[in-house]
């Protein structure tokens, strides 16, 4: 018995797209551009946010280093997780990203200067921007290392939302931060992480982007 055919008007899957090497490369540059501006707002008004960018923030508060040198160390113990888990083209992607974001880092305060910026707004802002920019690099198998990577492993392999993933791990570092700026910094660093992952949590779920 024949299997009668599909009607006109019924939807078919759509086709994955591969990206070009050019929409990579393009789209990594604005990522990580999107990302380290929403950092530098965020460190204009000494706040924090989750993942290893707000951890290197974290320390770069109460120690003499650079966020650029920050940030790279203590993405180093999460390559090997990477190469193990996600395989050398992610990798190479993540540690660009990195790069960039460190390289960035720096380009903006040289840009801009000192700014004066309400720290709930600066909060906010930066989180959203954050949120936008990791959303661009998940999209071009990319991350910003650390906690990205074990989000991206949590949703391929167990179908756990990355933003969710995300959320959790970011709790502990925001956490942390009472030991270092006042409270009410912390609470808002606080809303403004959850803003960051929900953006990730709303527009990055398993089976709705089909692009690799």
């Amino acid at each position: 018995m024949t299997t009668p055919p599909a009607p006109a008007d019924q939807p078919t899957a759509p086709t994955a797209v591969k990206h070009t090497p050019f929409e990579d490369a393009l789209g990594i540059l604005t990522g990580t551009f999107v990302v380290s501006l929403g950092l530098f707002l965020l460190e204009s008004v000494s706040a924090v946010t989750g993942g290893t960018a707000g951890l290197s923030l974290l320390v770069s508060y109460v120690a003499p280093l650079p966020f650029a040198v920050l940030f790279a160390a203590v993405n180093l113990p999460f390559f090997l997780l990477a190469i193990t888990k996600k395989g050398w083209s992610f990798t190479l992607r993540t540690g660009a990203a990195i790069a960039l974001v460190s390289g960035f880092s720096v380009l903006h305060p040289a840009v801009f200067g000192t700014v004066d910026l309400p720290p709930l707004y600066g909060v906010l802002a930066g989180n959203a921007l954050a949120g936008v920019g990791l959303l661009i690099l998940f999209r071009h198998r990319s991350s910003l290392g650390g906690f990205n990577i074990v989000a991206l492993i949590a949703q391929e392999r167990l179908g756990w939302r990355a933003g969710y993933v995300q959320m959790a791990l970011d709790t502990a570092v925001v956490l942390a931060a009472f030991a270092v700026v006042p409270a009410t910094t912390v609470l808002v660093s606080a809303l403004g992480a959850v803003l960051l992952n929900l953006v990730l949590a709303m527009n990055h779920r398993p089976g709705r982007y089909t692009g690799y």
